[in-house]
């Protein structure tokens, strides 16, 4: 069989043939397959066409045996379907694979620091080049500890405890939460409720804090939050609480909710109440999920990019990997406020 330009293809093409069509040294060859650096995009332009065309196949068992790499990347994370884990989960694998390099992945209960601890030894004994964690727990409390001489990277929050090695990238979960309240309280709210996620999760703690810090900053009463477990159901059910509760107090008209899955629960207890959103209550949600901007009253909610985290955070482990880490370890992304319907003036005060 023959290639467009004529060369023959061969079952047994060695690394030597691509050295000669493409006309460099064999050293040249195997650093363009082992992807090292200091390889010109010219030289490695053309090794990768002399490849391409004579159906070279690289022998992965000997490529690993050569560098002492895998080329394989462990990750454990939550066992759970919520958007924003998911889609960490999907970023990563497409971050992996665009590096060339395969992944492992272990599911575990969040809440389980035992088999978070026992699936890292599982990942390490099966070699890998380096290890990922996606927990949204804080795994400092639950005693988890890094394994050594492995590249570590934690999709968490930078201003948690880690050590100096680990990398470390998230979406800024605090400012998110700042800039929801900010919003409500410039449309002329007296004060924003919150119902916030599961306090075991550590993006639930980040998104109180940003919550309370602003109310505080801008002079304005807070009253204590009532959490849910992220599911409509229980923003349902927080929700009719905060309206049951302000029967007394007042009834809120402004409620920052902590993911746009217990943001539709809690629309939906408004309703059901004879409330309307925003007409009588405001409501702002977080994470953008793929359905918020597509409900009967489009939802305000802050965006965080989790598939960029994601990216990010894996280019950054592969440079530890390959030896080529000069970037700080430690680092959040942005998030931005999405303005949509859900949100509005309290009633008389256009």
């Amino acid at each position: 069989m023959e290639t467009a330009n004529g060369t023959r293809r061969t079952a047994s093409v060695s690394m030597t043939d691509v050295a000669r069509a493409a006309g460099v040294s064999l050293k040249t060859v195997s650093r363009v397959v082992n992807r090292e650096q200091h390889v010109s995009s010219g030289v490695r332009d053309a090794v990768q066409q002399a490849i391409d065309e004579l159906g070279y196949q690289p022998n992965g068992a000997a490529r690993a045996l050569a560098s002492k790499k895998t080329r394989r990347i462990g990750m454990i994370a939550a066992s759970t379907s919520l958007s924003g884990p998911s889609a960490i989960l999907d970023g990563v694998e497409k971050a992996v694979r665009q590096q060339g390099y395969s992944l492992a992945l272990v599911r575990t209960q969040p809440d389980e620091g035992y088999e978070i601890q026992h699936a890292m030894a599982q990942l390490v004994s099966q070699g890998i080049d380096g290890l990922i964690l996606s927990e949204p727990v804080d795994t400092y409390d639950l005693g988890i500890h890094a394994p050594a001489g492995v590249p570590l990277l934690s999709i968490d929050f930078p201003d948690h405890r880690h050590s100096a090695e680990e990398i470390v990238v998230g979406p800024d979960e605090v400012d998110g939460a700042r800039q929801a309240v900010k919003h409500l309280l410039s449309l002329g709210h007296r004060t924003v409720h919150h119902i916030a996620g599961d306090p075991a999760w550590a993006a639930a703690r980040q998104r109180v804090r940003g919550w309370r810090e602003t109310l505080e900053a801008e002079g304005a009463p807070a009253v204590e939050p009532v959490f849910g477990d992220w599911t409509p159901a229980s923003g349902y059910t927080q929700m009719l609480r905060l309206l049951e509760a302000g029967q007394e107090a007042g009834r809120p008209t402004a409620v920052f909710v902590a993911n746009d899955q217990m943001a539709v629960g809690a629309i939906h207890a408004l309703e059901r109440s004879g409330l309307s959103v925003p007409g009588d209550v405001s409501i702002i949600g977080f994470d953008d999920a793929d359905d918020s901007a597509y409900l009967h009253t489009p939802l305000t909610t802050v965006r965080a990019d989790f598939q960029e985290t994601a990216r990010r955070g894996v280019d950054r482990l592969v440079q530890a990997i390959e030896g080529r880490d000069e970037s700080p370890r430690h680092f959040t992304l942005p998030v931005e406020l999405v303005i949509r319907e859900s949100a509005a003036p309290p009633a008389g005060n256009p």
